[in-house]
């Protein structure tokens, strides 16, 4: 089949992320190529203290993103896209979605962001001796609880963003494993909800007098391959008002960004790992057994089909960077030279890599929003340096790059030294990774292991979560191999003809990033500084 008849033919899978600030959609054929896309800028807004998106904002970018979408298949292939043949729905993991019986939002969203749930976080996690970060949705739960927040007695139904779209567009109130699991602490063997734990917290809430229950408002969970209901009429004319997208369509488990990250990159298996890095940051890796001890630094999620996943995850990663971009740009404007986006961005990473491996003596702080796995509750990007550093553009870079990932390093060398973890491979996906080798140099030295990337790992999330509905479909119609059949379906029809691309680390560059992580360090008292007495305006 060419890519017209997929088309015509319905052959093929629509999937739509919501990320941090771009919503995607990406329409692939039936063997996971790409077609058409189409993308939404949008950017969260911090009101009253609260990291938000508004549901306007939410459903103006996704009808945004799918228009665009249409319009690029009828440039393309001067086609309608009438008729898809499966469907998925992605987002931002976490926060907290809390709805009422009439469905209406009770509270403004509160995405991951957000860092404002630290003693719920703390209580739960030594009553239930498991690591619950603040920005999952039973911390935003229980914190709402600890506040004594009113919007709680007439609550009905908790889900994420991801979860919020698939209900919306096709009345079922569920959520993918992956999804699930920044929601509250999943049990691999059982696939869903730790029974233990639940019972736990109901035991803690009893004498709250709330009616409800916790299993009561979470979605069920489901596997990847699962049926989860499809696009209702009304659904179809929500995410399509132009009427081109049909009811009918069957839509897979939504999913987060982290299992679609999983699935883009080909590491949902064991022993693999992957890392996305964007506005935030994340590495995953799945695990061959449980981790040894309880580390607050770590996260414990599943894979797309629920195997245990250790994950890393810091609120802040590429922001810094994108707002010196803008400042090179305003500068070469002012001195009259019309200087391209992309053109800046090469410029300032492929800089770096002529910095010295420790960036010279800089040092520097990427922190736009608190950074729970080195102990900030707030941030505030910081930059210092010694009168006998060695200051200049490379160096400047290289730090930049270095603070990015700098919290991430922090939090892996826990994973990785001290329990160990094994990983035979570790992939690399997002705008970090966009120069080439660059990113993979930095990360590799951060890391101290080889570093790949996949040209389909460009087309992100999106692109995962329409895999992910086209497995929903082929194991339909597949001899059943186990849960893990999702690794067979990805190394055989996805990924078979994928080569990628690897960076080994080297000692300079990974002797020169620990002397860099050693100042990084030393340096945490004066980031708290600058938090304590340069307030927020």
């Amino acid at each position: 089949m060419n890519e017209k008849d997929w088309i015509q033919e319905g052959k093929t899978a629509l999937g739509i992320e919501l990320g941090s600030t771009r919503i995607k959609a990406v329409l692939v054929g039936e063997d996971g190529t790409p077609l058409a896309s189409g993308s939404y800028t949008w950017e969260n807004r911090y009101e009253k203290g609260v990291w938000t998106y508004g549901l306007d904002d939410i459903w103006s970018g996704v009808q945004g993103s799918v228009a665009a979408l249409i319009q690029d298949v009828s440039q393309t292939y001067n086609l309608p896209l009438s008729k898809v043949g499966a469907m998925g729905f992605s987002a931002m993991m976490h926060g907290y979605m809390a709805f009422d019986q009439k469905g209406e939002l009770l509270v403004p969203f509160r995405t991951w962001r957000n860092t404002m749930t630290e003693e719920a976080a703390d209580r739960l996690t030594n009553r239930f001796d498991f690591n619950i970060p603040q920005r999952w949705s039973i911390a935003h739960l229980y914190q709402a609880m600890l506040n004594q927040e009113e919007h709680l007695k007439k609550l009905d139904y908790l889900t994420t963003l991801a979860g919020y779209i698939h209900w919306k567009l096709t009345g079922e109130k569920v959520l993918g494993i992956g999804d699930a699991s920044g929601m509250f602490p999943i049990d691999s063997q059982t696939k869903d909800y730790h029974a233990k734990m639940a019972d736990s917290f109901d035991e803690l809430i009893a004498a709250d007098g709330y009616e409800w229950r916790l299993r009561d408002v979470l979605p069920k969970v489901l596997v990847a391959g699962d049926p989860a209901g499809t696009l209702t009429e009304e659904g179809a004319k929500l995410l399509d008002p132009s009427g081109t997208i049909q009811a009918g369509v069957p839509v897979c488990p939504p999913e987060g960004d982290a299992g679609t990250g999983m699935t883009a990159t080909n590491s949902v298996a064991l022993r693999t790992g992957n890392v996305s890095a964007g506005t935030s940051v994340f590495a995953m890796i799945v695990l061959e057994k449980p981790l040894a001890k309880l580390h607050k630094e770590i996260d414990i999620v599943t894979t797309p089909v629920g195997d245990d996943v250790a994950m890393v995850h810091c609120n802040n990663c590429t922001s810094e960077i994108n707002a010196w971009a803008n400042v090179f740009s305003e500068f070469a404007e002012a001195t009259g030279v019309s200087v391209d986006m992309n053109q800046i961005y090469t410029t300032m990473f492929e800089s770096a890599l002529k910095g010295s491996p420790d960036c010279g003596g800089l040092v520097g702080y990427n922190y736009f929003s608190g950074e729970p796995v080195t102990g900030f509750s707030e941030g505030r990007p910081l930059f210092a340096r010694t009168a006998n550093s060695v200051f200049n553009f490379a160096n400047f870079m290289r730090l930049q790059l270095y603070s990015a990932v700098g919290a991430l390093k922090y939090g892996l060398d826990i994973l990785l030294k001290e329990e160990n973890v094994p990983i035979d491979k570790m992939y690399g996906h997002g705008g970090f990774f966009k120069t080439k080798d660059v990113g993979q140099r930095i990360m590799a030295a951060a890391m101290q292991a080889p570093v790949s990337t996949m040209e389909t790992a460009g087309e992100g999330g999106a692109w995962g979560i329409a895999v992910l509905a086209l497995y929903a479909s082929w194991k339909e119609k597949t001899d059943s191999a186990g849960d893990r059949n999702l690794v067979r379906y990805l190394n055989h029809v996805i990924f078979k003809e994928e080569a990628g691309t690897t960076v080994e680390p080297t000692d300079e560059d990974i002797k020169g990033f620990e002397e860099y992580m050693r100042r990084y360090v030393k340096g945490f008292p004066v980031e708290q500084a600058a938090i304590d007495h340069i307030p927020e305006s």
